[in-house]
């Protein structure tokens, strides 16, 4: 009778230590997500501390998130591919010890040049970590159930991390130095690697002679850089400058060389059956539709407590909790288990017209202190962000759901690429629009609060249109998959 009972013990004691395996591992992937956007917000708070102890000129202060970005967006997808190629995990450790080492060197930096080569590294680091972190989390939770539930959390750690950051980068600016808020990652990085070493699953990956397209991967490293850069610099040169339409058409051209490359190719960097999956497609299409539209969200509505009500940086941060707060809620608590009642379609739709209705009430908002009550007119805004947090779940289920196993970083790749590009598109064309907008209310005699939200209104509305467009995508495109009938 013992002979025969102890095999089938095995099996159930083994499955807590494969739970609390993978938990751990997400814990890793959701960490290392957190450090990514904790540092894209960080630096923003402390850029007038940085340009007074270093020297920055207005215009060379910019390159200080321009070098992250450009270096981070560009890299999005070779990387991910490159993680299926030599293995995902190789490349997570890669690259968030690169981030790790460059955010020292950020701290230490004593020049505006050796900051904004430490930032580069950052974006590189953060590219070659971010771009695998959804493919290892689909191939450790293949369950829909449980899937879900990792995406919700790994959603929320992004969605968070910018109101985090935030907070966080005002109080180390203002009682510390600058300096802390890249220090800061030191201690996250070093306990991210120690507990990713054990806990990540290993994989060797396809080989390089699989997909190794190097001139593939020259024209979309360059299409992509090029690109960014131009858009980042629309505010500077005018959006119908010959800088910006010249260097937007050699961008173009690289990238659909780039697809005429893959077409070809016998080893694709990015094989384009990846474009056959309706989900796939239209999930990517309405991310980048929506990032674009709530940088309005993340990034305006700080300069108009700022700016128009004279809120500080701290305490910016602290009105913007409850956003936070309301999409942890809805992520952890509540998205997973309407993803699997309703289907992630349906919650994405009900997420996308919450969104609206965010931007909606901000087209509202006071254009002076004396009239504007935060119970009033921003806190609805705030608890009605919770949209996000049911928005962003369901689009990244979706965006990986026609992935396969050896392609999963690929997609991930491409889902975070997607993300970068609207968030470019966002400063750019909005950030643009309220300045215009602006400046012609100022030329017109109106108080500099009211002519300061009066583009920021302007471009909360672009915003709003800007998400219909996705609500409008979503609802044709991301189709309801066919019913299989029942034997």
């Amino acid at each position: 009778m013992s002979a025969t009972s102890a095999p089938a013990a095995a099996p159930a004691a083994a499955a807590p230590t494969v739970r609390t395996s993978r938990r751990l591992a997400l814990g890793v992937l959701a960490t290392g997500m957190l450090m990514t956007v904790l540092d894209g917000s960080i630096v923003t708070v402390a850029m007038p501390a940085i340009q007074d102890d270093l020297g920055f000129t207005p215009a060379g202060l910019s390159w200080v998130v321009n070098a992250y970005l450009i270096a981070f967006g560009s890299l999005l997808l070779l990387a991910g591919r490159l993680g299926d190629l030599i293995g995902r995990k190789r490349m997570f450790l890669a690259g968030t010890g690169l981030f790790t080492a460059a955010s020292l060197l950020a701290g230490a930096a004593a020049s505006p040049t050796v900051l904004i080569a430490a930032r580069f590294l950052q974006g590189v680091g953060s590219a070659m970590a971010s771009a695998v972190s959804l493919g290892i989390l689909v191939t450790l939770f293949t369950a829909p159930r449980e899937r879900a539930k990792a995406i919700a959390v790994f959603s929320f750690t992004g969605a968070a991390g910018a109101s985090i950051g935030q907070v966080l980068g005002g109080v180390l600016a203002d009682a510390l130095t600058w300096n802390w808020i890249f220090l800061i990652n030191l201690p996250i990085g070093i306990a991210t690697l120690l507990v990713a070493l054990p806990t990540l699953p290993g994989d060797r990956g396809l080989g390089l002679k699989a997909g190794a397209d190097t001139f593939g991967a020259l024209l979309v490293t360059s299409g992509l850089m090029l690109g960014i850069y131009t858009v980042v610099k629309i505010d500077q040169y005018g959006a119908a400058s010959a800088h910006t339409l010249g260097l937007g058409a050699l961008s173009l051209a690289l990238l659909a060389g780039f697809l005429v490359r893959q077409a070809t190719a016998r080893n694709p960097l990015m094989p384009l059956w990846i474009f056959r999956s309706r989900s796939v497609t239209g999930a990517n299409l309405v991310q980048m539709l929506m990032v674009a539209a709530l940088f309005s969200f993340q990034i305006l509505v700080a300069l108009y407590m700022q700016n128009v009500l004279g809120y500080g940086a701290a305490g910016t941060g602290l009105a913007m909790l409850p956003a936070a707060a309301a999409i942890g809620v809805v992520s952890l608590a509540v998205s997973a288990r309407l993803n699997a009642r309703f289907g992630e379609r349906r919650v994405l739709l009900t997420g996308l017209v919450l969104l609206i209705g965010v931007l909606g009430l901000l087209t509202r908002v006071p254009g002076n202190a004396e009239h504007a009550r935060y119970l009033t007119d921003l806190l609805p805004v705030m608890l009605l962000a919770a949209g996000f947090g049911l928005a962003l779940p369901a689009l990244t289920s979706l965006g990986m759901s026609g992935a396969k196993e050896e392609d999963a970083g690929l997609a991930s790749g491409l889902f975070n690429t997607t993300q970068q590009i609207g968030m470019a598109l966002g400063v750019a064309v909005l950030s643009t629009l309220a300045a215009s907008r602006t400046e012609s209310l100022t030329a017109a005699g109106r108080p500099a609060s009211e002519a300061l939200t009066g583009g920021y209104h302007l471009a909360f509305a672009v915003g709003a249109a800007l998400l219909v467009a996705a609500l409008a995508v979503a609802a044709t495109v991301l189709r309801r998959p066919p019913r299989t009938p029942a034997a």
